[in-house]
């Protein structure tokens, strides 16, 4: 079995590429590359895109890729699901390994893919709390601006089929279980959070998040980026205001995985979260359960709407 060791990007289907960039400018990401059918856009890390537009009939959540560390992991998991490994013919280069998982995303699992020259930002801002002081005779001064967008963190899946799409991730890919919701009693799972499968090393509380959706169809519930900082999260939300884009809900700090959030719209309707200050966990962190209710979505937050579910 491999363990995958990161996300790579999030592919959309959608109908005006030219729109999609320029909300994706003003959430915080620039174009790494551009055909007339499809949009690589970067974030400041050194990723060579974080997330795929391809320009189609229909607006539509179509797939994403992971990372895995060497062309071995890349081999192992060609041999294991018998598909090849392949050249990637798409910006970015590399070989990957592709397929459809059980809930019919179609998934590129990749492996040397170039980088870029990560993009300056500021440093995040040193907090004075009540009990450590650490901004000593600096000020805090801001200007307007998009987040710096560091990278993308995870993505949150609808699918039909939640306990053949589990044990897909985890069986095939090497995910491993860091919290879970359940629905009426507590063998009805029917959410879970799960990170990278590395052993000791320590990695982001969830990197796909499976939430079950029998009725489906399969969709991404949200796509999530992380930025510098809380004044990052909150001055980039006001950026996405005065720009006119939707809100959907925020600024909050959620229970499983502990994320300080704010959730917008891109144009399509598609879910997108800015996020920082996130859990991290290894292998021997125990697994946590919980039943789902609106109070296990934040321990603090502003009201949810009925838009947020849509």
């Amino acid at each position: 079995m491999i363990a995958v060791s990161d996300i790579a990007f999030v592919r959309y289907q959608v109908m005006d590429l030219e729109r999609m960039e320029r909300f994706l400018n003003d959430f915080g990401l620039q174009v790494a590359a551009r055909t007339t059918t499809a949009l690589y856009m970067r974030a400041a890390g050194p990723a060579h895109h974080v997330h795929v537009s391809e320009l189609g009939a229909e607006n539509a959540t179509v797939g994403f890729g992971l990372r895995v560390a060497s062309a071995e992991d890349l081999a192992r998991l060609a041999e294991r699901i018998n598909r090849p490994v392949e050249d990637n013919s798409e910006p970015g280069g590399g070989q990957r390994v592709r397929f459809t998982d059980p809930a019919g995303f179609l998934v590129d699992v990749i492996h040397g893919q170039a980088q870029h020259t990560p993009l300056p930002t500021r440093a995040p801002n040193a907090m004075n709390s009540a009990s450590e002081r650490r901004r000593l005779g600096k000020a805090i001064r801001l200007k307007p601006a998009p987040s710096a967008v560091m990278r993308l963190g995870h993505l949150a899946l609808l699918v039909p089929d939640f306990a053949r799409t589990l044990a897909f991730y985890r069986d095939v890919l090497g995910l491993r279980v860091s919290d879970t919701y359940w629905a009426g009693r507590e063998e009805n799972v029917i959410a879970a959070f799960m990170h990278c499968g590395l052993g000791e090393q320590w990695t982001d509380h969830h990197t796909v998040a499976l939430i079950a959706s029998p009725d489906g169809p399969a969709r991404f519930d949200h796509s999530a980026f992380e930025v510098l900082d809380l004044d990052d999260v909150v001055q980039g939300g006001e950026h996405l205001k005065a720009c006119g884009w939707q809100h959907s809900w925020g600024v909050g700090r959620h229970v499983q995985g502990s994320q300080l959030f704010d959730y917008w719209r891109d144009p399509f309707g598609n879910k997108i979260e800015h996020w920082t200050d996130g859990d991290l966990v290894n292998d021997h962190t125990p697994v946590g359960t919980a039943e789902i209710n609106n109070d296990e979505l934040r321990q603090w937050a502003p009201a949810l709407s009925p838009e947020f579910f849509a």
